[in-house]
């Protein structure tokens, strides 16, 4: 299958990919290395639990102040990913082998990759025991394990993935299955669904639809496709100025959203979706699909819910502004496994990791926190396949945004920013621990670009 790569061609998309090649090159000395986890100790100053973007970028801060020989992840996979890309893969723009990289080659040069997967947290012992049975303590615990997709709590997943006609961009083994359906649409109705349950990356289920539509557009069959979002929620956008934005697209383009839909059941073999309607609990829908994008149901990990660490619902239980757990003094939460009251997203952890290693390198000099998060986080709406409205705020929903410009308008800046930028600064910045959000940003574009 070919990307769209062709549809974002130009001029100025040439020269900023050039600019990239070159940074990358450069970059690429520094390469990370790990040595082997055979030899793992079983105490270490500062233990990490998950090696994904807020695990990976805390062990590169910790290093730094700790020594790579104090600090050691937990994490069982061999694969990293930059899922934020995802989107893309999904509508063909990119391709899913440029979203991963060995875990091995993201770790911090010297620090201990346990390769195995935590089953127990014991804060009150300080410590942690992993499904091969080992116990490892630690003076400093910072859990920062992500977040679980729970496909199965919709009927009929994820077994009817076997079936043509649906994806979900939301995991590895299904996103390319979006670009198939995309490509094999014929007429009817293509559906995409936000669940009735926290989701990492709020935006993302609405960015396919919207990359869809294009797509259809370019491939002549916008009008034997009719696209419905069903959302569980109860507006497009939790942000007023970025909703209004949406509104307009979505009247512009002939978009149906209804609100309070709840994806129950699919099933797959009749290319059917069944949805609860959340005002009237028990009165359903069925509806037929020709392409069917599933977000689906997400919580923490099983191994959180029921930890002490974790709060009612089964998030890490910490600080809003320090991040520090609240019970636990030498615990710390960073990324999709907390219960921070702000979205789930990359963008998010980023912010986060500059603020958590003030917090804690505060705490090992026995002083009290000082500086505190905001809720910052961005979430960069596609909203076609050269276009992104680049949506950035904080805890009580009210746009922080970085440029000197209104980033509620569609724009080619921004996309090639999501596209390309990111990317590049993911891999070479962020989990290396030497970027803590939008501040960086400022110091790379120009003021007044648009």
């Amino acid at each position: 299958m070919t990307p769209l790569a062709a549809m974002v061609s130009g001029p100025r998309a040439q020269l900023f990919a050039c600019s990239l090649r070159l940074g990358t090159q450069q970059i690429g000395l520094l390469q990370l290395h790990t040595r082997s986890s055979l030899a793992a100790k079983n105490h270490y100053e500062v233990l990490v639990l998950g090696g994904g973007s807020g695990g990976i970028s805390m062990a590169a801060r910790m290093k730094r102040r700790v020594g790579a020989e104090n600090v050691a992840i937990v994490e069982p996979s061999e694969r990293h990913f930059y899922q934020p890309i995802w989107t893309l893969v999904g509508a063909g723009a990119k391709q899913l082998s440029a979203s991963g990289r060995p875990t091995a080659s993201v770790i911090p040069s010297g620090v201990e990759w346990i390769k195995t997967r935590v089953v127990e947290l014991d804060p009150n012992k300080n410590c942690v025991r992993t499904d091969s049975g080992k116990e490892i303590s630690y003076k400093y615990l910072i859990i920062a394990l992500g977040i679980q997709l729970d496909y199965e709590k919709i009927k009929g997943l994820p077994e009817g993935f076997d079936h043509p006609k649906i994806g979900s961009n939301y995991s590895v083994k299904t996103v390319e299955k979006t670009w198939k359906a995309l490509q094999d649409f014929k007429e009817g109705n293509a559906i995409f669904t936000f669940p009735n349950t926290p989701v990492k990356c709020a935006g993302a289920p609405q960015k396919i639809m919207y990359l869809s539509e294009a797509y259809f557009r370019k491939t002549g069959k916008r009008s034997k496709a009719n696209i419905i979002f069903n959302t569980s929620l109860g507006t497009i956008f939790g942000v007023k100025k970025y909703a209004a934005a949406l509104q307009e697209i979505i009247q512009e383009r002939n978009l149906t959203v209804n609100y309070k839909q709840n994806l129950i059941e699919v099933r797959a073999d009749r290319q059917e979706a069944v949805f609860e309607n959340l005002d009237k609990p028990g009165e359903t829908q069925v509806i037929s699909y020709e392409m069917l994008h599933v977000t689906p149901p997400m919580s923490s990990p099983d191994v959180l819910k029921t930890s002490p660490v974790a709060d009612a619902a089964g998030w890490v239980d910490v600080d809003k502004e320090t991040l520090q757990h609240k019970k636990y003094p030498n615990v710390f939460g960073i990324g999709d496994c907390t219960n921070l009251p702000t979205s789930k997203t990359a963008a998010a952890v980023a912010a986060q990791s500059g603020i958590l290693d003030r917090t804690i390198s505060l705490i090992m000099k026995n002083q009290k926190p000082m500086k505190k998060y905001d809720g910052y986080t961005s979430c960069p709406l596609v909203t076609g396949y050269n276009r992104v409205i680049l949506a950035e705020f904080d805890y009580n929903a009210q746009p922080l945004e970085t440029f000197p410009f209104d980033q509620s308008r569609e724009r080619l800046t921004m996309y090639l920013m999501k596209a390309d930028l990111m990317p590049f600064l993911y891999w070479n910045m962020m989990l290396r621990g030497y970027w803590g959000g939008p501040a960086f940003l400022r110091k790379v574009f120009h003021l007044g670009m648009s």
